[in-house]
This record gives structure tokens, C-alpha cells and sequence, in this order.
């Protein structure tokens, strides 16, 4: 049962991944990235990192996603205009694609032999009391460094949005 569900979940990711490059209209292009952002919580949930998953709905399919879709709708950006490709890169995109994941499925086997199977619900790390732990003892500085950098960017915004209303 849980391979059925990671297949779907994974065929979901993918196929939402191929919606947002093939997309004309930026907006179903955004909606589509939601799709990969809630499918990869999915999955990350049946690896038994509950806290991970949790923070990949709320952080990314929420919180960043409309964000991009404010910016989208502020630059009202309409649906995109196909122009007429390259020959060669119609003609040699997916043999090149195909060779791309055979060299890497080759260096993979070749310098990674003994790889074990990936076996759902047994990683303990995932935890809110796992990852605090980690993050405010062994990753405390860059923690630390990151909220600096965003409050950079918040006092930035400020002073920017303050000269355009001046």
C-alpha cells in the first residue's frame, strides 16, 4: 500500500512539475507549483517527518506561493506568446534528455553499489522536538545569520516602499 501511494504521489509531483514549465498563463503555472509543493509534503509525511511536511504546506504552498501570485498579479502578466523553437532543440532535446539520465543512473549504481532501500515511517528526525533541537544547538548560527538577513531585507522593503509614497 505504500508504494501505491508513493507512486501516485510522485506521478502527481511530476506531472504537476511538467504543468508548471508547459503552462502559457502564469497564474495555472503558480497553481501547478502548489500541486508539487503539497505532493512533496505528502511524501515527506510518509518518510515520517511530520514537522518537515507541515512546515512544506504552511512555508512554501503557503506563504511563498501567494506571494508569487500577488507579484503575478501586480505585474498583471498575461499568457505567454510561443515563438517557433529551435530545430535542434526540438530534434535533439529528448535523446540528449534520455542520455543525461542514463549517465546519471550509471553514476549512481557505479559509485553508490550498496544502497539500502528507503523504508517508510523509519526516520525519527522529523519531529518539531527533533529539528528545534538541531536547529537551536547545532545549526544555531546559520539560524541566526539567516534572521539577520531577513530582517535586511524587511528594512529594505521599508525604506524602498517609504521613497516611492515620498
Amino acid at each position: 500500500m505504500e508504494i501505491f501511494f508513493f507512486l501516485l504521489f510522485a506521478i502527481v509531483a511530476l506531472a504537476c512539475a511538467l504543468n508548471v514549465v508547459l503552462q502559457k498563463h502564469p497564474i495555472s503555472s503558480a497553481l501547478s507549483l502548489v500541486g508539487v509543493m503539497v505532493s512533496l509534503a505528502v511524501l515527506y509525511l510518509m518518510l515520517g517527518a511530520e514537522f518537515i511536511a507541515m512546515a512544506q504546506v504552511v512555508v512554501y504552498a503557503g506563504a511563498v506561493m501567494v506571494l508569487f501570485i500577488f507579484v503575478i498579479m501586480l505585474l498583471n502578466a498575461g499568457a505567454e506568446t510561443r515563438k517557433g523553437g529551435s530545430i535542434t532543440a526540438q530534434v535533439l532535446g529528448i535523446p540528449a534528455l534520455l542520455a543525461f539520465f542514463a549517465a546519471l543512473v550509471f553514476l549512481i549504481t557505479t559509485y553508490y553499489p550498496g544502497l539500502s532501500p528507503v523504508k517508510f515511517g523509519d526516520f525519527t528526525g522529523g519531529g518539531a522536538r527533533e529539528i528545534g533541537m538541531k536547529l537551536f544547538s547545532s545549526y544555531l548560527l546559520p539560524f541566526e545569520v539567516t534572521s539577520v538577513l531577513i530582517l535586511i531585507a524587511i528594512v529594505g522593503a521599508i525604506v524602498l516602499a517609504r521613497k516611492e509614497l515620498d
